[in-house]
């Protein structure tokens, strides 16, 4: 009986690391799609300045010629 009760200290403590394990990449994983989307974000600021910067351009080539 002794031995039973050993195995399933065990396995108890084995199945608690998993599932702290696991927690962990769960929460990797979330914080790995908001970056993803936070980058992306940045990306389109990023376009749209681009875009501004180009009209302004335009507007200071006419403006002196």
């Amino acid at each position: 009986m002794a031995k039973k009760d050993k195995l399933t200290e065990v396995s108890v403590k084995i199945g608690t690391a998993l599932g702290k394990a696991n927690s962990k990449a769960h929460q990797l994983s979330k914080a790995g799609q908001v970056a993803k989307q936070e980058l992306h974000a940045i990306a389109k600021q990023v376009d749209e300045l681009k875009r501004q910067l180009e009209k302004t351009t335009k507007r200071l080539k006419k403006a002196i010629t």
